[in-house]
């Protein structure tokens, strides 16, 4: 007889679990500046939330080389720390999120995140929020490449002891869209965050939820 894989929701931080685009769109100006170019208007920033930071480049300055995006990203995390420093990032939970975490963990969920952020910009995230016990599994762009490759959302479910069929990605892009269909896993969109419900069920979303109040009861008819 076979054990029941255990249930993972895994969750994307920026724009699905925090509301962080005021900042990303200051550092993105502030490495842009330093670079003596103009920086990309806000819309266009927004866009690209999700994707690591190199690939995030690639996309905003598609005529520029390798070198260049290496050296946006390091100003950019020069600019973002700067901003930490200064008492400036405010990354504030969406409302309602920190109880649909209770309320999924208490229906038996295990939890877990596959971010673009880094490590230590994931870490004092959650515990800023006092929320980082509540997750057994944290993927980040250190150490894998960018999403929609699957790679995040592959060692989540190795980690948590699930399964593409028990586990759902929740997230607000279609690049978290795209990387819960390539790793075989259910895909749940959300609409306060960066991409548009069209975008996202285009990306493969079975649904895009109004609110992370209804996230425990659709969650409940997938796995």
């Amino acid at each position: 007889m076979t054990a029941r894989m255990n249930r993972l929701a895994l969750f994307d931080c920026d724009g699905t679990l925090v509301d962080s685009q005021a900042n990303i769109c200051r550092a993105m100006e502030g490495a842009f500046g330093g670079a003596g170019l103009a920086a990309p208007d806000r819309a266009a920033i927004r866009r690209i939330v999700g994707l690591n930071l190199v690939e995030a480049m690639r996309v905003l300055v598609p005529d520029g080389d390798g070198a260049l995006h290496l050296r946006l990203a390091d100003d950019y995390k020069r600019v973002f720390q700067g901003l930490r420093h200064d008492g400036l990032v405010e990354e504030p939970l969406f409302d309602g999120i920190a109880e649909v975490l209770t309320a999924l963990a208490d229906a038996g969920w295990l939890l877990g995140v596959a971010t673009g952020k880094s490590d230590r910009g994931l870490a004092l995230c959650l515990e800023h929020h006092g929320i980082a016990s509540a997750f057994v599994t944290l993927q980040t762009a250190d150490r894998h490449p960018s999403k929609p490759h699957p790679a995040m959302a592959a060692l989540a479910m190795a980690e948590a002891g699930a399964s593409p069929e028990t586990t759902v990605m929740i997230g607000d892009t279609s690049f978290d869209m795209l990387m819960a269909k390539a790793a075989g896993a259910h895909a749940v969109g959300v609409d306060w965050g960066y991409h548009d419900a069209a975008e996202l069920i285009a990306a493969g979303a079975g649904v895009v939820l109004a609110s992370p109040a209804a996230l425990p009861t659709h969650l409940e008819t997938l796995a």
